[in-house]
Parts: structure tokens; C-alpha cells; sequence
């Protein structure tokens, strides 16, 4: 089976690489220009990629730069929320717009169907947890419940909410892997509704936004296995390059084994990404449980063979452990990844 890109996303890979080597100052616009964020969509939705090989090309390269850039929380997962509410995405793809979907609650842990905020009279109470880009976003897709117990599946609906509403308070925050996020509080604002039954459209945004982080550790894991290879052929010790000895070199040809893994795993996942919902989920749960345990591999030992400057704040390799480290946690960590895979196994 050939697993080379096609022509356009080779283009589109080259293209964004060259770029990101020099960018500087504020990305979002230069990437809008670039058209970056239109390969996130399809035609359909206004854009001109859209499918998992099209987000894996873009996060990988992303994670490779190490860009602290919120492409996933600001611009893919509110566009695909927007599409499936049957709303133009032109304004995210053009640059002019940026959303935040908030929609992770204390008490839900990687439970996309726990939702307690409640919408009742055109207004939303409630609380919104750990939301990637939500100060330098615009306005907010919320998702919220009009009918049900907290656990259903059915009753969640989206919203739309505007930065300065009544009754919206923010608190935004450093997060360690770069970049910030924000908690909101909800009482009584205004909202607009966009979907009324939107756990199906959520689930399917959510699969997309782990290809996507899956990815982009993938390309972070990348750089830091190519720095420690640099650092063993430079590095001397006993009058000779560490790269040298036996038993490291062994190491880093575990690393790079284990590298190519996670790739084939990310290839996987993009593959069967428009697969059927339960299919989708199985395989992208293999894939995230991979990233994450790879990941794990990748960030000790590349640090243990940088030795203490690994761990330093003017190294790079320090805030790529952090955002290998950090991404486990996005959307699912290894081990509740490892429950859904064993779950859904039952039934594919």
C-alpha cells in the first residue's frame, strides 16, 4: 500500500514548512492567507481539504515548529460545530473570525456526553472548564442541556454566545504547555441557538480534533528525536562523540522505532476518520493510546540523554517535552483511551 502524499498535500506540507521556519509576530492572519485553515474544511463547508490526511499534514507540521498557535480550539472545532449547524465557516477560513468551543465541565473527565450547564429561557447558567483560546477568541459555541439528566446523550444543544454577553465572566490563564486557556462562568447570558441535538456532531468534531492533536505530537515527537540525535553526535565524552557508545545509540534506535509506530498509528487514524461512528472512534482510540505512551518514551528519553540541559528553560527540547507531555491529555488521556478501545472492540 502507498502511503506517500498526493501531490497537493505535499505542496501544501513543503509550503507550510518553509513558512513556519521564518514566521513571526501574530500567525493567525499569515496562516488564513496561506490558506491553512481552509484545508481543515471540505469543499461542501466552504474550504478545500477537510479529510484526516488534510489535518494531519497541517498539526504535524505545527507540532513540529512547536507553533503556540490555537488551530484546533479556535478554528477546527468550532467550524466543523458550525457546519454541522448548517452555518457558514468563511469568516474562520478567511482569518476574520475566531470561535472557542467550550464545552469540558469539572465533573465530566474525558465524557463528551456530561453536560450540566442548562439553557432555559433563551439564557445559559453554568460553568465551562479549561477552554484552549478562549481570551483571543471572538465569541463562544457552547454546548449546553435543555432537557435530560447530566449523563444523557440525548437534550445537549449548541450555542452561540458573544464575548461581551451579560452574565459571561472569564478567567484566563497560562497553560504549561504554551499558549493559554480560560474558565467561563454563565448566569443568565443570552445565547443563540445553533443545533438542538448535537451529541452526534459533537462526538464527530471531537474525533477530528484527536487525529489532530494525535498529529501534532507526532511532529513534536519528530523534533525532539532529531535534536537528540544532534546532541549525541556533538556531545563528547571521553574524547569521542556519546553518539558513539553502544548502549545510547541502542536507545535512539528504540525511539526511532518506536516513532515510526506512532506514525503508522496517526496514518491509521486519518485513514478512518469519515469511517462509521463507532469504526472511527475504535481506531482513533488506538491511535491516541499510542501517541500517548510513545510520547511518554520519546520526552524521558530524550531528556535523560540531553542530561540537565534537557530540562532547561532556554533549551527547546524543554517546552517540546511539555507539549508531548501536555497532549495526553487533550481529548483523552492513554488510559482512558485504552477503556474505549477495549469497549469498542466488542462491537467492530
Amino acid at each position: 500500500m502507498n502511503f506517500d502524499l498526493t501531490e497537493e498535500r505535499q505542496m501544501l506540507q513543503d509550503t507550510l514548512r518553509r513558512f513556519l521556519a521564518g514566521a513571526e509576530g501574530d500567525l493567525w492572519p499569515q496562516l488564513a492567507e496561506l490558506g491553512v485553515i481552509g484545508a481543515l474544511f471540505s469543499e461542501a463547508q466552504g474550504g478545500f481539504g477537510g479529510a484526516g490526511f488534510d489535518l494531519s499534514v497541517v498539526f504535524e507540521e505545527l507540532g513540529r515548529a512547536d507553533v503556540e498557535v490555537p488551530l484546533i480550539d479556535n478554528a477546527l472545532l468550532p467550524g466543523l460545530l458550525l457546519a454541522a449547524a448548517g452555518e457558514s465557516v468563511e469568516a474562520l477560513i478567511d482569518g476574520s473570525e475566531r470561535l472557542a468551543f467550550a464545552h469540558n465541565e469539572q465533573a465530566a473527565r474525558y465524557d463528551y456526553n456530561w453536560v450540566e450547564t442548562r439553557f432555559e429561557n433563551g439564557k445559559l447558567t453554568g460553568e465551562k472548564s479549561v477552554i484552549v483560546g478562549a481570551d483571543s477568541a471572538d465569541s463562544f459555541i457552547i454546548s449546553a442541556r435543555h432537557a435530560g439528566t447530566p449523563e444523557a446523550e440525548q437534550g445537549i444543544g449548541l450555542y452561540r454566545v458573544d464575548k461581551a454577553a451579560t452574565g459571561l465572566t472569564l478567567r484566563a490563564y497560562d497553560l504549561i504547555q504554551g499558549g493559554r486557556g480560560a474558565d467561563i462562568t454563565l448566569e443568565n447570558t443570552p445565547a443563540t441557538l445553533l443545533m438542538e441535538d448535537a451529541y452526534g456532531a459533537i462526538t464527530a468534531a471531537m474525533a477530528a480534533a484527536t487525529l489532530a492533536v494525535s498529529a501534532e505530537t507526532l511532529g513534536s515527537m519528530q523534533t525532539a528525536v532529531e535534536m537528540t540525535a544532534e546532541y549525541l553526535g556533538t556531545r563528547k565524552q571521553f574524547g569521542r562523540p556519546i553518539g558513539t557508545f553502544q548502549a545510547l545509540r541502542h536507545r535512539l534506535v528504540d525511539m526511532m522505532v518506536e516513532l515510526e509506530q506512532a506514525r503508522s498509528a496517526v496514518i491509521l487514524g486519518a485513514g478512518n476518520l469519515d469511517a462509521a461512528p463507532n469504526e472511527r472512534d475504535f481506531v482513533l482510540s488506538a491511535t491516541k493510546n499510542i501517541i500517548g505512551r510513545v510520547g511518554r518514551l520519546v520526552t524521558e528519553e530524550s531528556i535523560q540523554m540531553h542530561g540537565g540541559i534537557g530540562m532547561t528553560q532556554e533549551y527547546a527540547l524543554g517546552r517540546f517535552a511539555k507539549r508531548i507531555t501536555m497532549a495526553d491529555h487533550r481529548f483523552g488521556d492513554t488510559d482512558h483511551h485504552l477503556e474505549q478501545f477495549i469497549a469498542l472492540g466488542v462491537g467492530v
